[in-house]
Formats: C-alpha cells, structure tokens, sequence
C-alpha cells in the first residue's frame, strides 16, 4: 500500500485467522498507516474462511457488502486475504472485478508486529500452521500446506510478550498442536513447550489449549496439564464420529477403541475436566445405523461440550468423490437428533454447578450485570456465566461466584463481596 491510509479489517472464521489479522494490522501500523474500524475505512481487508460452505457463504457476503460501499464511493480498496482467496482467487478474480487485491497463504514466522483486535482480557498465539493429518473430508492442508511449528524460540518470545501486555488467559492455538514439533525437532513437543512457556507466564491466570488431536494425548500432556492449575480443566478433542467404517473413510488415524481409551485416560488423570469435542453428521454412506452408534456414544460419553456440523462436500477434498452422498434434509435430521440429545446433557451438566463457588473470568459489562465465562469455556465458542454483583468489575478480573440458576448452556451467578 502507498501512502498513509485509514485500513480496517473483518476477520472472519477460528481464532487462527484472528491472529493472521492481528499480525497484519502490526505491520500496516507500522508502516504508518491507520487502524480505524471497518465503517470508517478507506480500504477494507476482509480475512476470510472456506473450510465449510457456511464459512463461505459468509465471507462472499462480506465481500459483497464492502463492494456495494465501494460503488457508493465510501471505500477505495478491497483487499480480500486468507483462506477464501488461497482457494478461489481465480474464480474470485473473473465473478468479482471489484476486488482490488488477493492474499492467500502467509508464513507462520509473522513480523514481532501485533495489533490486537481481541479484548484486553485474552489473546491467542498460534503454534503450527496447517496438518500433518489428512482426513478425507477436510480442505486444510489444501489450503494451508503442509503442517509448520513455530520454532520453540519464537514461541516462548511470543507468549512472554503476550503475557507482559496484562492478559488474564492464553489460548494456545492450531489446526493440531499435539502434533507441535514433529516437523522441526521429530518429536512431539507440546509438553516441553508448555513447561517453558509456565516459567514466563507469570501474569495470565488462564492457559488454555485449543485442537488436541485423540493420539496425541499422551500420559506426558496430561500430568502437565493435572500439575499446574493455570492449565484450564478444558479437553478441547474432537473425534468426529464413533463407528469404525465411517473413521476409516474419513481417514482418521484413530479407532473406536482409541477414542474410548483416550477419554477414559482424561477422565482419570484430571477428574473433573470439561471434555470439548466435534462430531459429523452425514458423512458419505453414514447409515441411519451408524448415526445411531454416534447418538449412543455421545449419550454414554456426555461431553461437556460438544459442536455438531452437517458434513459438507468439498472440492478438492477425496470425500467429494465417495458415493452415497447424504441428502440434506436427512443431514439436518440427524443433526438436530443429536444437538437435543447434546441440549439435554448440557442441562444436567450444568444443574451440578447450581449452588457452588466457582471462579470465572469477566468479558463484559452488561446493563444488568456481567457476562464471564468459567475455565471449562473457550471465548467466543462455548457458554457463558450471567454474573450479579454490587462490586464494579472490569473485564479481565476474576470473581468468585456463587450459581444460583442454569441454564441448558449458561450459567447465573451472583458474585461475592
């Protein structure tokens, strides 16, 4: 970009896109140029997400907003960055001239450079980039290459960098980072980081690890997550389904058997931790049978947090070509059959809360109260704790709570004095 410019930026999709954005926001202010709010740009990046056709969806339509605010004279540039332009430039290019500039893929090793758009309280750093695994029905590695650790080095920098701008949680973040360290070092890693990264940690209360895959939860990972309390009790493990023939066309490298295992071992080395997981639902061939399986699994396992997705056709992807391709209306189906089993589940988990203290931290003031979130939820994905209290708090601050009612995924509180 030339000359100094009013940029604004709409990250859409995970948290690894908010961190590419935040990074290329460090390096435009750098450069002199000014970080405003999207309505109040002259030119506009919009980060954008193709992973499933939802994520799709979303990003052509802020794409689509920001070319009607470019016809009205209100935006000079659209800069149109991340996972959609890495897969669609070129169809992107000839349906939508507007466009001014694509960015795909970017490198891990971002600049020391960071504006943050999260809120104070928390941030994310991002340890790997792209997979070493290859499920059948996912675009990642197409998208993002081949799977990349940040060097240790670089990691720790980062982290204690973070730490020292008065966060309260670190969420650790990647597509996989069980598998950190695997490409630089040829072997799993993720405990060695996590006890240097505790020794430069001494402001966040809150470590938070984002995308364990099931064999990379090792005896290691779990006694350092059970011996230091500033680990949140959080499993985040998704298995995405349960029956042996389904695993096996989606390509895990993981069995029933192993998946059963993995959660026993969880339950035992930390009891008391939230286990977060992912299921499809209509994968090619699924049969009504098979589903079933996955509904009494979810049912015997009952996951503390659970996000279901309607399986979505790829391109690109080796499941694109399977046969018997689930019709959407039974897609949707099975989907809301299993979210009410999940809803019920959800209830009775959080009915053990009502009437105990528990710690939360607090992301907003509301007119009524506050709204925190306890360890066993991730920002911007899983519940959150409705808290009362005479007390002025600020967002970051943690309050000891008391829950007198629930919710099927929330929480009330009322803190104490």
């Amino acid at each position: 970009m030339k000359g100094k410019s009013k940029v604004g930026i709409l990250s859409l999709g995970c948290p690894r896109n908010l961190v590419d954005s935040e990074y290329v926001l460090g390096r435009l202010s750098a450069r002199g140029h000014s970080i405003v709010d999207i309505d109040k740009a002259e030119i506009a990046i919009v980060n954008t997400c193709a992973f499933v056709d939802d994520a799709k969806r979303e990003s052509i339509e802020a794409i689509l907003d920001l070319i009607a605010l470019k016809k009205e004279k209100k935006l000079k540039k659209i800069v149109v960055y991340g996972c959609l332009a890495q897969r669609y430039k070129d169809v992107l290019r000839r349906e939508l001239p507007e466009i001014d500039a694509f960015v795909g893929r970017v490198s891990l090793n971002h600049s020391r450079n960071r504006f943050p758009i999260t809120p104070r309280q928390y941030a994310y750093v991002k340890i790997a980039e792209g997979c070493v695994r290859r499920c059948s029905f996912c675009v990642i590695p197409g998208i993002k290459g081949t799977f990349r650790s940040l060097d240790m080095r670089t990691a720790l920098e980062t982290i204690e960098a973070l730490d020292k701008s008065g966060i309260s949680e670190l969420n650790i973040i990647g597509q996989d980072i069980t598998s950190y360290g695997l490409d630089l070092y040829g072997e799993h890693r993720l405990p060695g980081l996590l006890k240097e990264a505790l020794k430069v940690i001494s402001h966040a209360r809150w470590v938070r690890l984002l995308y364990l895959y099931p064999d990379g939860i090792t005896d290691e990972l779990l006694e350092v997550i059970r011996n230091d309390p500033r680990i949140c009790r959080y499993i985040d493990v998704p298995v995405q389904h349960i029956n042996a023939r389904v695993l096996k066309r989606m390509n895990r490298k993981t069995s029933k058997g192993d998946i059963l295992k993995t959660i026993a071992r969880v339950r035992s080395a930390i009891p008391g931790a939230a286990i977060r997981t992912s299921v499809i639902v209509g994968f090619p061939s699924e049969t009504d049978k098979e589903f079933e399986e996955l509904l009494d699994f979810i049912r015997a396992a009952r996951f503390e947090r659970l996000g279901a997705f309607m399986y979505s056709r790829e391109e690109s992807t080796p499941a694109y070509h399977f046969k018997g391709q689930v019709p959407e209306k039974v897609k949707q189906e099975r989907f809301n059959t299993l979210m009410q089993a999940q809803q019920e589940i959800s209830k009775e988990y959080n009915r053990q809360f009502l009437g105990n203290t528990i710690e939360v931290i607090i992301d907003e003031k509301t007119k009524d109260g506050y709204i925190g979130r306890s360890q066993y939820d991730a920002p911007e994905v899983d519940g959150t704790v409705y808290v009362r209290s005479k007390k002025a708090l600020r967002p970051g601050d943690f309050a000891r709570v008391r829950v007198i009612d629930t919710l099927e995924y929330d929480l009330v509180a009322e803190a104490f004095l």
